[in-house]
């Protein structure tokens, strides 16, 4: 199945260079890992309606990337996961299908600050995922959200400046950074959903059987998306 990119407006900014669509999250990684920074941030647009209701924004979640070696790495804050550091290719597999956005430091962070942003994102690995206090804005000891996590980690080199960051959520972060020129706006890419198929030597029932599955799983994912947003 091939998808064709969807070129997106971004808040506060243009139109977002033009990739093609991708078959699979390994074809992805490589297309886009040279564009990537210490310091860039990758959004998702995906299907959570309670994110999407209460920051009144497109976007679900954010991640953040830190280079290490030749190698980008994906620091977040994942619902039922809780912080983790995964590889591009993994990470962009864990979106599918999700509209995946890329924004840029407008300027390259300075070893000192790409290390200190590291540092910012490796200490709070393993720390669970907690959303509920975004509400009130307070610190909780249960955990971080997506939009927090990443928040700290900006604050912690100076880029940004935020009084509440349980306050902030995905959408909030990308229109403060790029009304206020600290990111640019990088590629808008989407990669397909891998499809199942039966076995060749499948007989009637059998394809009735694993489309009945099919068609049940993708049901559960999509109200997975929906109401727990993962």
């Amino acid at each position: 199945m091939q998808l064709v990119l969807l070129t997106a407006l971004l808040a506060g900014g243009g139109t977002a260079d033009a990739e093609p669509g991708f078959d699979n999250a390994a074809d992805a990684a490589a297309v886009i890992a040279p564009q990537l920074q210490t310091g860039t941030l990758i959004f998702s647009e995906g299907d959570c309606l309670a994110i999407k209701a209460y920051s009144a924004g497109p976007f679900t979640h954010v991640a953040a990337v830190v280079i290490r070696g030749d190698e980008p790495w994906v620091y977040d804050s994942m619902n039922g996961v809780g912080v983790r550091k995964l590889t591009l290719e993994r990470y962009l597999a864990s979106q599918v299908p999700d509209e995946i956005h890329l924004f840029h430091p407008s300027r390259r962070l300075t070893d000192e600050e790409s290390r200190e942003l590291e540092t910012a994102l490796e200490d709070r690995l393993g720390t669970p995922y907690a959303v509920m206090h975004h509400v009130t804005g307070n610190r909780s000891e249960k955990g971080v959200h997506c939009a927090e996590y990443v928040t700290d980690a900006l604050m912690s080199v100076g880029l940004i400046r935020a009084e509440r960051p349980p306050k902030v959520s995905p959408a909030s972060l990308a229109e403060g950074i790029t009304k206020n020129e600290i990111y640019t706006n990088g590629v808008t890419i989407q990669v397909a959903r891998p499809e199942p198929t039966p076995p060749d030597d499948a007989s009637w029932c059998g394809r009735m059987w694993f489309d009945t599955k099919l068609c049940c799983t993708r049901c559960c994912d999509q109200l997975t998306g929906w109401f727990l947003c993962r």
